[in-house]
């Protein structure tokens, strides 16, 4: 059957196997070059292996929670939406989210997912206190940082190929409400969106929108919204009664893939400025739902139409704090004189590097979402080269489309990635289609 990621791009016949026991999950890495696949998140190929990809859909069990640490040990397949409806009424919510609550406790794993909060508390691994993971011979093996500590290591983050993740324990934070304290700054430019985020270092959630095709004086300018979790004193009247209630919101829904013209660089630019000026002439203080705050777009299903019937591609780097500004500036000017605007551009801060194959470093990453074409392929690899020159690398969970010579670049832990699966496998048993792409 055809599979692909989120972003519709590539599209790939692949074998998959959607086992719905343990033994019959074991089972499936007799047939090699295996990968798990959870909820189809990952916006390329790294979920997907054309020989044998193999659906984590039934193993969806939440198993046990610990009121007093706030610890929950669930299956791999379990959507984080679900762990929201079950616990966000109870007053506990995630300590690291990412932009979607539609995606897997295992896919959060396997891209040690990041969220607004970065630059305080790192990255998902941060909140894990072990795993449970099918080894390459079958094994099913407990982890942690103090237990088999280098399975640990490379798992999170790893793109599941170190094993498939089975079990997952980490911890929740408890919540007074479920809302949050909005503060926007307006950010005329790039260097004042930088002083922004350094001035906010305490607070909680940082995030800023960012116009890309904004130029000259005004590069950069940015929405950066701030945001801490709410108490219930800090809510109307009519909302103190039930702080934690869940709102649920009408969604909307894309019924057919967009033409490709709609996404033209004058609609994008259009779009760009009207959000910017909208954004600076609303009250700078709110309170907003977690929903709204967090995850805007999974109010759309299936915004990934937007782009049309080709698909997108995202391109997600972070470049190291001490060169950020000179190439953020950089990609910025690349993409504006390009004319091949994204109206997904997200800005963030991040702190400290966890260990493995983790994604962020200390620095500004920045993502943006292209329709697919010649030309914005061709400005992608651009970018590529901007990002190499600033010392920065890229997120392998948004990848579709970097080619092997530029993640070597950009990746010095790859050689010690590759040696741990050697000495720990033998013989490659997981792999996917990125991986193949990527010399992984």
């Amino acid at each position: 059957m055809k599979i692909s990621g989120w972003g519709k791009y590539p599209c790939i016949d692949a074998v998959t196997r959607a086992p719905r026991s343990l033994p019959e999950l074991i089972d499936c890495l007799q047939h090699r070059h295996a990968i798990a696949r959870g909820n189809g998140r990952a916006y390329g190929d790294s979920a997907i292996s054309a020989t044998n990809t193999i659906e984590m859909k039934h193993f969806d069990r939440i198993h046990a929670f610990d009121p007093s640490t706030g610890q929950l040990i669930a299956e791999a397949g379990v959507l984080l939406a679900d762990v929201l409806t079950a616990f966000g009424p109870k007053g506990w919510f995630p300590r690291v989210t990412p932009g979607t609550k539609f995606v897997t406790l295992g896919g959060m794993v396997a891209s040690d997912v990041h969220g607004k909060n970065h630059h305080k508390e790192g990255s998902f691994s941060r909140c894990i206190d072990w795993l449970e993971v099918i080894t390459g011979t079958g094994e099913l093996v407990r982890c942690s940082r103090t237990e088999n500590s280098a399975l640990f290591n490379w798992t999170v983050g790893g793109m599941g190929l170190t094993g498939i993740i089975f079990k997952i324990a980490f911890r929740l934070r408890p919540i007074e409400s479920s809302w949050i304290k909005q503060t926007t700054l307006v950010a005329q430019n790039l260097e004042q969106a930088f002083e922004a985020f350094e001035r906010s270092m305490d607070a909680t959630y940082s995030v800023a929108w960012i116009d890309c095709l904004a130029k000259g004086k005004n590069l950069g300018r940015s929405l950066v919204t701030l945001g801490e979790h709410a108490a219930p004193r800090d809510l109307p009247k009519r909302a103190r009664h039930s702080p934690l209630q869940f709102l649920r919101k009408t969604r909307l829904t894309i019924p057919f893939d967009f033409p490709s013209f709609v996404l033209n660089k004058y609609f994008v630019q259009a779009f760009n400025a009207l959000y910017f000026w909208l954004g600076a002439l609303k009250p700078h203080t709110a309170l907003v739902n977690w929903e709204s705050y967090f995850y805007p777009l999974d109010r759309i299903q299936h915004w990934n139409k937007i782009y049309g019937r080709k698909g997108f591609a995202q391109f997600q780097c972070v470049i190291p704090l001490d060169r950020s500004l000179e190439g953020m500036s950089a990609l910025l000017n690349a993409i504006s004189e390009s004319g091949s605007g994204s109206f997904l551009a997200v800005l963030k801060r991040f702190g400290e590097q966890s260990k493995g194959l983790s994604f962020p470093m200390s620095g500004y990453t920045l993502a943006l979402d292209f329709p697919i074409s010649d030309k914005t392929l061709a400005l992608m690899t651009d970018l590529d080269a901007i990002t190499m020159a600033h010392g920065g690398r890229f997120y392998l969970a948004k990848d579709s489309r970097m080619s092997a010579e530029t993640f070597n670049a950009t990746e010095p832990r790859r050689e010690a990635f590759l040696q741990f699966v050697s000495d720990t496998e033998g013989e490659r048993i997981f792999s996917s289609e990125q991986a193949k792409r990527l010399g992984l």
